[in-house]
């Protein structure tokens, strides 16, 4: 498999068009104003995160294979992307739609259950609280159609 591709499969799963305005940064937050992204505490849980994740899939027997030439410095900067932009944080993914990334790939329903399965253990060993989590799987679950089977 071609490194780019690879590398971005799991990024793809965190990305979603974002439908907020960035909030500027001098404007006051309410807690019905505050994005996933500041209620998980910005960039340094988001990297945290990813570096679990990371870890995560390195010791998964079933999914390591679409990573053996994955460039992990590019997926980690990718993957950070992503999520950062999934969870409405001020970043913008630029690169292929999740369905242009996954054509050919032929995930299976298995493999991709397996994928939110170590998103969740990741997100759990970040001390992501359940409601935050749910949050977060909610945002990424429409992203399932354009990853399976195709």
């Amino acid at each position: 498999m071609k490194p780019i591709v690879i590398s971005l499969f799991l990024s793809a799963l965190l990305a979603a068009c974002s439908n907020h305005k960035p909030i500027a940064a001098n404007q006051p937050l309410s807690s019905d104003q505050e994005t996933l992204y500041q209620a998980l505490g910005g960039a340094p849980k988001v990297e945290q995160i990813v570096d679990a994740f990371i870890k995560n899939i390195a010791k998964d027997a079933q999914i390591i294979g679409y990573f053996y030439d994955a460039n992990v410095d590019h997926f980690r900067q990718g993957f950070i992307q992503h999520f950062c932009e999934a969870t409405d944080g001020p970043c913008t993914f630029e690169g292929d739609s999740m369905h242009d990334i996954h054509t050919g790939m032929n995930i299976t329903e298995g493999d991709f259950n397996r994928v939110v399965e170590l998103l969740v253990q990741s997100l759990e060993q970040a001390q992501v609280s359940y409601p935050l989590q749910n949050r977060i799987l909610k945002k990424l679950a429409p992203l399932r159609t354009d990853i399976i089977k195709i």
